[in-house]
């Protein structure tokens, strides 16, 4: 397994029931998935780019990534019920550690002017959200084959039961989170 899995198991599970002052392992809040989502309505009429999305997705992630379909038709946005307009992928299991590591090792540290994620990236329920506005920072991508640059937005889903759980999950993990 992947040296931030065994860093959870050893560290931090230890760390968080000590501290929370929890009677069971069972009890220790884990990361259950990671979820990877690119909105692609502004290249669905290009289907070469959408397919280099895909294939760029593929790659960060290591798995088939999925197609979304609008739930609704909203003219503004000039989309129509069950049009395609975004990319997914669930990482679980053994890809849900190895892009961990990968993102929090090698990618995030590639941001220009990154300063830390923000405290408002975990919500109430101990999830992480974080919005990356270029692709670029995963070391599979080659730049100079990348046709469009695009974003994505990274969910860590935990099992913490608030804000402050998740936080602590974090942080003992090595996740770059700025100090209050």
């Amino acid at each position: 397994m992947s040296k931030i899995y065994e860093k959870y198991k050893t560290e931090v599970a230890a760390e968080m029931k000590k501290s929370l002052k929890l009677k069971n392992d069972l009890q220790v809040p884990k990361i259950e998935k990671v979820v990877v989502n690119v909105g692609i309505g502004k290249f669905i009429k290009d289907s070469a780019l959408v397919a280099d999305i895909f294939n760029s997705l593929k790659a960060i992630t290591g798995q088939k990534p999925v197609m979304t379909k609008a739930k609704q038709s909203i003219a503004g946005f000039k989309t129509r019920e069950g049009l395609e307009i975004g990319i997914k992928v669930t990482l679980r299991g053994k890809r849900k550690w190895d892009f961990l590591e990968k993102l929090v090792g090698a990618s995030i540290p590639r941001i220009r002017d990154f300063h830390g994620i923000k405290v408002g990236a975990v919500d109430k329920g101990g999830n992480l959200n974080l919005g990356i506005k270029e692709h670029l920072i995963f070391p599979e991508i080659l730049p100079e084959q990348v046709k469009t640059i695009f974003g994505m937005q990274v969910n860590v889903v935990t099992n913490a039961k608030n804000q402050e759980e998740g936080m602590m999950l974090f942080r003992l993990m090595g996740f770059p989170i700025e100090k209050k």
